[in-house]
């Protein structure tokens, strides 16, 4: 999608920290953290949010999922603990209307999101 930030990010005309990738996913430092460790895992194609899952485009999603271990493993969270976060519509605070998933952690979040 051409005015998607994300979408730019994944084609590398705008620089992230990123924390890792394969062919579905990219993992990256969100520039506005919430706790210590604050990482965006998005999928390498343009979807709008999780209205927009099909079953075209599910494998993105899954491997999201599947790989969200390793990510928490690589920064330092795995065996203590981590939320994952998925927001869909803006009145849900989706900021960037391409899908992505926060994974946050490094710290005692408490049970409540609010």
């Amino acid at each position: 999608m051409q005015d998607c930030l994300f979408c730019h990010i994944v084609d590398g005309d705008i620089p992230s920290t990123k924390v890792f990738e394969n062919e579905y996913v990219l993992a990256f430092k969100d520039i506005h953290p919430v706790a210590p460790v604050h990482v965006l895992l998005i999928p390498k194609i343009h979807i709008q949010d999780t209205n927009h899952i099909t079953d075209e485009n599910v494998r993105y999603i899954t491997e999201i999922y599947r790989v969200v271990d390793q990510v928490a493993e690589i920064c330092g969270i795995k065996e203590e603990g981590y939320r994952i976060i998925c927001n869909c519509g803006e009145d849900a605070g989706q900021m960037v209307p391409h899908l992505h998933f926060h994974l946050i952690g490094g710290a005692k979040l408490g049970e409540k999101i609010i």
